[in-house]
């Protein structure tokens, strides 16, 4: 578990990676594609996947290849990096919650680091209202009253219910204070095969559930972040569930399933028409491309922003 405390905290609290890659960068075109996209979608790159051990992409590279692939944003990237990704007239989308612990671990769920949570969180949320930043990312949290240990005990499924509409109702005063969106995301806890392909344990692995937590909650600050991978994987029915939630849509990610790799015709999801039917919601947020690439990376962000390119 130590190994990947120290990668997944990176990767969501200050945006540095645990996927591994051997591909090469290409060069950059000289023309960027920017002008050949339809502009329906606003696409964002998402930094952990493509800050990887071997490829390692730096922050600038990165924003480099966004902007000429036609992204908008680097997201899940540390602030100290913002100030570059706004000098390239890209933002950062969504904004990790800067929590020291692993956060999809450690949510609003649990009681006893819950003040912790709402503390880090609270500081991002200053942080992006400075920065321009438009959203903040949240977790549920892990069952278990140890997080890391699932002999500690569950915490109960009302108990949570309560635990997490209380946190979020007092982070929605500061959202709505500095005008930053809390986004809400739902995990799979199906996949164990790898600790970014799925999270065994957490607790809002249940759509309907995260649903109902947001309801209770009754703030057009914290909305949800719909990750079609995860949803893919523990409900399907996608285009209805999309029309389901459609009035909480805070943040949009994607990748392809099974095994979170790249947007192709090896994976199961009809990208096309799920990001038409977005379309059609008159979505008006980001959609961050979230897969682990098998392999060149380039090449394999630039085919995920034409598959979605609707």
């Amino acid at each position: 578990m130590s190994d990947l405390g120290i990668t997944r905290r990176t990767a969501l609290g200050t945006g540095v990676a645990l996927a591994s890659s051997t591909a090469v960068l290409p060069h950059l075109t000289a023309q960027p594609e920017s002008a050949s996209l339809k502009g329906n979608i606003r696409h964002s790159v998402v930094f952990w996947c493509f800050n990887v051990a071997g490829e390692k992409w730096s922050a600038a590279r990165t924003a480099q290849v966004a902007k000429e692939l036609g992204c908008r944003s680097v997201e899940l990237i540390d602030p100290e990096h913002w100030p570059m990704l706004k000098a390239q007239g890209l933002t950062c989308a969504i904004a990790g919650n800067g929590l020291k612990r692993l956060p999809f671990m450690y949510g609003l769920n649990n009681p006893a680091f819950q003040q912790e949570v709402i503390a880090s969180t609270r500081k991002t949320i200053e942080q992006c209202a400075e920065a321009g930043v438009p959203s903040v990312i949240a977790f549920v949290g892990y069952k278990w009253r140890d997080p890391e240990n699932p002999m500690s005990g569950e915490i109960p499924r009302d108990d949570a219910f309560k635990h997490c509409v209380a946190g979020l109702k007092e982070l929605a005063r500061d959202a709505e204070a500095k005008k930053v969106r809390i986004c809400v995301e739902h995990l799979n806890t199906r996949d164990n095969t790898h600790p970014m392909k799925g999270h065994p344990g957490y607790q809002g692995d249940d759509l309907d559930f995260v649903m109902e937590i947001l309801r209770a909650v009754g703030s057009p600050w914290v909305k949800l972040l719909f990750d079609i991978y995860h949803v893919q994987i523990m409900h399907g029915d996608l285009i209805r569930r999309l029309d389901q939630c459609r009035e909480f849509l805070g943040h949009i990610h994607t990748a392809g399933n099974p095994g979170r790799a790249e947007l192709d015709a090896d994976q199961e999801i009809n990208y096309a028409a799920v990001m038409r039917k977005l379309v059609q919601l008159k979505y008006s947020g980001y959609v961050g491309h979230e897969f682990i690439p098998t392999r060149n990376p380039y090449e394999g962000l630039r085919q995920a922003i034409r598959v979605c390119d609707v």
